[in-house]
């Protein structure tokens, strides 16, 4: 046994925990194997399981169990007698049913895909800004009008009531104190029309009065407020967060491109996850109360409605006259399918002649021969660029454009085109020749980088970047920048890039970023019956 920094009592938990596991394992193998390895993360929110088979036949996780129940009870030993939450596990067992189980917190994790490796998140309550915290605000005046949006509120009653048969009961008012208090709460002050429609009725999740959405009461609006926090988006994990894009909406310039703001005020609910917002931090060339989609399906961007609540009331009567609504048990919907610019263009093949005006995001795959860019001229809106399995020789392209996340594979290696780039924030690099990275120090926004397949001139350079606060790179580019100039002063996660890398030396590549792993555990045994 190797006990690793658990006692007695402990490890017995642990063996008797670990051994079901690997009789599982046992179970499922394939002809001619040599070992298993089961990567597992358990926690309160479940467990998850990749892995594979040693030598590989159809693939990583090919053939893999998946005994939930028992690495659940695995992890909640560790977090009983650590603190963990979740648990980071690797599991590896050979065909005589030797074991070695490796254990740590979650700030060290397997990285499934294409990419592999393992990623270790050196300051957990770091988050990038959004783009739109650094956007222009918007001075104009509001856009709707109280008295209007009662009327045509009342006008919208009546016709509805007129197809339905019968008035719809709605709440009570709210009082002007609870209006207020719940203000006080939001943190912003409600638009004029949409506090004049709450001096009518408190809302209630049953009145599905918006397209798609039911109107909130008071009380639930603040609950949806607080619940979602200060900055008003979830976080997806460093390995997917370090190249997101918030894209812009249409018109341009009116809503700030966040995955969700405190300003943003939930008034409507389609009850998967979406919400209409009244947006009272708007961008440069947008209104104060104006309304916004935003939620579950709008990570990548905010959605434009109206300029106003008193405009949503307008369309409100105009799908109702276009006949534009749903009648199911008695109740009323309104339908009015979304209307988004094209905004990412999949192409197999090469750019084509012409390029759409609107494009923010473009993934070229799969050329053979050198990509011309040129035709990226025509997308002065462009945000996202990828070239998965393309190559290009020219970046020059990118110089003039808003590029802010960038994929490329790069015939040649010269990266001086990215000089002062005023927008780039992440770029994946892949080379066919010796790269110099001088040129990265003069991007001002930069936060992630992939090196993992580029070959690195001067691995120093990476130290001169105070704002990196992502990097990717193998196990051998690693060892060269730490053994020399040491990691980025800023760096809050990184990622070693290696198949072959086992979970003793990820803890191992983590001490050398500063991360104390002296407290992993380590327990090795047999599972055989």
């Amino acid at each position: 046994m190797i006990p690793g920094n658990i006692d007695t009592g402990e490890r017995i938990m642990v063996e008797q925990a670990v051994r079901p596991i690997v009789q599982r394992m046992m179970s499922y193998i394939p002809a001619g194997w040599t070992e298993a390895v089961m990567y597992s993360r358990a926690g309160h929110g479940g467990s998850s399981v990749t892995g594979g088979y040693s030598p590989r036949r159809s693939g990583w996780g090919s053939g893999l169990p998946a005994p939930h129940e028992h690495l659940m009870a695995l992890g909640e030993i560790l977090r009983k007698q650590h603190g963990w939450e979740p648990v980071s596990m690797e599991i590896r067992c050979r065909p005589s049913g030797e074991y070695r189980l490796v254990a740590f917190h979650d700030a060290i994790s397997f990285v499934t895909g294409a990419e592999g490796g393992f990623q270790v998140v050196l300051d957990p309550g770091h988050r990038l800004v959004q783009p739109g915290l650094r956007q222009e605000p918007g001075t104009a005046t509001p856009a709707g009008d109280p008295e209007s949006a009662v009327a045509r509120f009342r006008t919208y009653l009546e016709r509805r009531a007129a197809i339905l048969g019968r008035p719809e009961e709605l709440p009570p008012p709210a009082t002007e104190a609870a209006i207020e208090a719940a203000e006080h709460k939001l943190g912003h002050r409600l638009p004029a029309d949409l506090r004049a429609l709450y001096l009518i009725a408190d809302g209630g999740r049953d009145l599905d009065l918006f397209p798609r959405n039911a109107w909130l009461s008071l009380d639930s609006m603040v609950a949806e407020h607080t619940e979602w926090g200060a900055d008003q988006r979830p976080w997806f994990g460093w390995d997917l967060e370090w190249e997101a894009v918030v894209f812009d909406t249409a018109p341009a310039d009116t809503v700030r491109r966040c995955g969700g703001h405190p300003g943003w005020l939930r008034f409507g609910t389609s009850e998967d996850g979406n919400f209409l917002a009244v947006d009272m931090s708007p961008a440069r060339d947008g209104r104060p109360g104006q309304v916004i989609g935003t939620g579950r399906d709008h990570d990548e961007g905010p959605a434009y409605v109206a300029d106003s609540v008193t405009s949503l009331l307008g369309r409100c009567l105009e799908l109702l006259e276009q006949g534009a609504y749903e009648l199911h048990g008695g109740q009323l919907y309104l339908d009015e399918p979304g209307s988004e610019p094209e905004t990412q263009q999949i192409i197999g093949g090469d750019l084509p002649d012409e390029v759409p005006a609107t494009l923010q995001a473009l993934h070229v795959n799969n050329v053979t021969g050198l990509v011309d860019l040129a035709p990226l001229s025509a997308a002065p809106r462009l945000r996202r660029l990828h070239l998965n399995r393309s190559t290009t020789a020219d970046l020059t392209p990118i110089r003039d454009l808003p590029v802010e996340s960038l994929r490329v594979t790069l015939d040649g290696g010269d990266l001086t085109p990215l000089t002062g780039h005023p927008h780039l924030a992440s770029l994946g690099l892949t080379t066919t020749a010796r790269v110099d990275l001088t040129p990265l120090r003069t991007v001002p926004h930069l936060h992630g980088l992939d090196l993992s397949g580029a070959d690195i001139a001067d691995p120093a350079v990476l130290a001169d970047l105070p704002g990196l606060r992502y990097l990717a790179l193998t196990a051998d580019q690693w060892n060269d920048l730490l053994d020399g100039a040491g990691a980025p002063p800023g760096l809050a996660a990184a990622h070693l890039s290696a198949d072959d890398a086992t979970f003793d030396d990820a803890l191992a590549w983590a001490a050398r970023l500063g991360l104390d792993t002296d407290g992993a555990v380590r327990v090795s045994g047999s599972g055989g019956a």
